[in-house]
């Protein structure tokens, strides 16, 4: 039986890394897959690739909106030729209904379902699309981010351009090593000052 998988961790842990390698297994066997990344996040890799990974690994994906049936969408893929496998990267944009389609498509479609994403945002607060996706996965995979300290990283802080804590703000904000530190939760709670 298919599954439907979340691997999540902070940032800089490999997430698209991983996901990229997964395609690459699936496609060096000659099976299909289809890659979903977020609309939202435009930055793309000097390639114009939709996907890329801080170590040099990138594929082009299909994007998606909050208004993306990503189960009508890849159901008419699957269409024209049978498909090993659905990645979807930036997992934590994802709506709760399209958490549901993608549950959808691992139990009744057989298509297994990897997504890849963030499970908090800078201030602690789940994503939607996590959140959905801690409820429903069939496996949750927490892959590894590592704080200044040595420690497990499992939280995003958000910097401004001088590298001070940023404490408001939109939930999303899309960035990378200039606008956001994966630390531990005790560095996380003393750069906010949460115990005053």
């Amino acid at each position: 039986m298919a599954k439907l998988y979340f691997y999540y961790a902070a940032m800089n842990a490999g997430k698209s890394t991983n996901l990229l390698q997964a395609d690459f297994n699936y496609r060096e066997r000659g099976m299909a897959t289809m890659l979903w990344t977020a609309a939202i996040d435009d930055r793309t890799g000097a390639d114009g690739h939709a996907i890329a990974s801080r170590v040099g690994l990138h594929a082009d994906a299909h994007r998606f909106g909050p208004e993306t049936d990503l189960r009508a969408e890849v159901l008419a893929e699957q269409g024209k030729g049978p498909l090993a496998c659905v990645l979807v990267d930036e997992a934590q944009f994802l709506t709760r209904a399209q958490v549901w389609q993608l549950a959808d498509l691992a139990d009744r479609a057989g298509l297994p379902v990897l997504c890849y994403g963030l499970r908090t945002d800078f201030q602690g607060e789940l994503f939607e699309g996590a959140a959905a996706l801690l409820g429903l996965a069939d496996s949750l995979i927490e892959l590894k981010a590592v704080c200044h300290c040595g420690r497990k990283a499992t939280m995003n802080l958000r910097v401004d351009a001088e590298g001070r804590a940023v404490r408001e703000g939109a939930q999303t904000e899309i960035g990378g090593n200039e606008r956001y530190l994966s630390l531990c939760r005790a560095h996380f709670s003393a750069a906010l000052d949460l115990h005053r």
